[in-house]
This record gives structure tokens, C-alpha cells and sequence, in this order.
């Protein structure tokens, strides 16, 4: 009996719960923030040359532009600027479609994911309020070994070297949570640039 190979989850955007989304977004935006420069008072990663997540940085801008939603604004930007990185490495192979990665999980997924970010941003909450662990973050203020620590908490997540970034051993899993945990953990141990842990789908 032919056994089927896993080739990533077999969750689709219709599929997906609300919790599997917001899941998925709260990592997204802690690791933007955690990626962010900083300033001379919080260094911060430096992953992506931007600074929007800081009341000295981004936030004064966009608290004058966008009153209303300037707090979803900043990590947007943030988020945006996470996703640019991303891309260009993911572009370092010759399909990078067949490479998910925590911000970048396939066109269904994203769009969803997409789509809840909107809807949070309408419902005049902030991003604190929808997101614990980001706000447990945020309250601590920036610390490098309590971020390797959440990134840790997910478990081990064994990788190679690839062009693009680490490559994570074995197939993507089927479970979605479980491929969002490795992911994650294998932003670990952190690096001088971003690593962009990934999965390689194969054909």
C-alpha cells in the first residue's frame, strides 16, 4: 500500500479556524518588532533596517496621519518591512513559492491571514488587546534572551544551511499548528541577520 507524503499542511484558507489565524499573526507581528533596528534606547534585532514600532520611531508619524488605527499601523509597517526581507531571500531559489515560511505560507493562508489583520484593525481594539503574547512582549519591554525564550518554548526545530536561509529538515508537516511551532522555533539560535527559517515544498 502506497503511503501518501506529507507536502505541507493540509489546512486551506476556508478551512483554517480563527484561532489557527490569529495564531499565525500574533507570531508575524512579534517577530516584525522583535526584527525592527530600534533606537540608541531599545537596540533591538536589526534584522530590517526599520524602526515603526517605537514611540521615538514610527508611532509619532502615524499617530498625526492615521489617529484612529496608528497603533495597527506601526506594526503593520513593521510587518511589511519583515515580509519585504523575506522575499528577497526567498528569491534566491529559482521558485520561491515552493518555500513557506512563517511570513509567507502559501496564497490561500496569507490572504486569510490578510483578511483577519483588516477586520482587527476595524474593530477598535489594538493590536495588544487582540494578542496577549505580543502584549506580554511589548509590557516587558525589549529583551533579547526573554525573545530566544519564546522562540525556544515552541520546541526544537532541526535545519540545514540552504542559500535562501535554514532550511528545516523533513517534509512540512500536515498540522498547521505543528508547522507554525518548528517554524518559529527555528528562528533560533538568533543570528546577525535574519535567517528565515523554511520549509521546501517539493513537487
Amino acid at each position: 500500500m502506497e503511503t501518501r507524503k506529507s507536502n505541507g499542511p493540509t489546512a486551506t484558507g476556508e478551512s483554517l479556524t480563527t484561532s489557527q489565524i490569529d495564531r499565525i499573526l500574533s507570531a508575524q507581528l512579534i517577530i516584525a518588532w522583535a526584527g525592527e533596528k530600534g533606537n540608541e534606547d531599545e537596540h533591538r534585532l536589526g534584522w530590517w533596517k526599520s524602526d515603526f514600532v517605537n514611540e521615538f520611531g514610527g508611532q509619532d508619524l502615524f499617530q498625526q496621519l492615521l489617529p484612529g488605527t496608528w497603533r495597527w499601523a506601526t506594526f503593520q509597517a513593521a510587518r511589511e518591512a519583515a515580509r519585504r526581507q523575506d522575499r528577497n531571500l526567498r528569491s534566491h531559489d529559482h521558485n520561491p513559492d515552493r518555500l513557506p515560511s512563517l511570513l509567507s505560507l502559501g496564497f490561500e493562508i496569507d490572504e486569510r491571514v490578510e483578511e483577519r489583520l483588516q477586520d482587527l484593525k476595524r474593530s477598535g481594539k489594538s493590536p495588544q488587546e487582540c494578542f496577549p503574547e505580543l502584549k506580554s512582549m511589548l509590557d516587558a519591554g525589549w529583551s533579547q534572551e526573554a525573545f530566544a525564550e519564546w522562540l525556544t518554548s515552541r520546541g526544537k526545530s532541526d535545519f540545514t544551511r540552504a542559500p535562501s536561509g535554514r532550511r528545516l529538515k523533513g517534509r512540512m508537516p500536515e498540522s498547521l499548528d505543528e508547522a507554525i511551532d518548528r517554524l518559529i522555533a527555528a528562528h533560533a539560535p538568533l543570528d546577525g541577520a535574519y535567517p528565515l527559517p523554511h520549509f521546501r515544498r517539493e513537487p
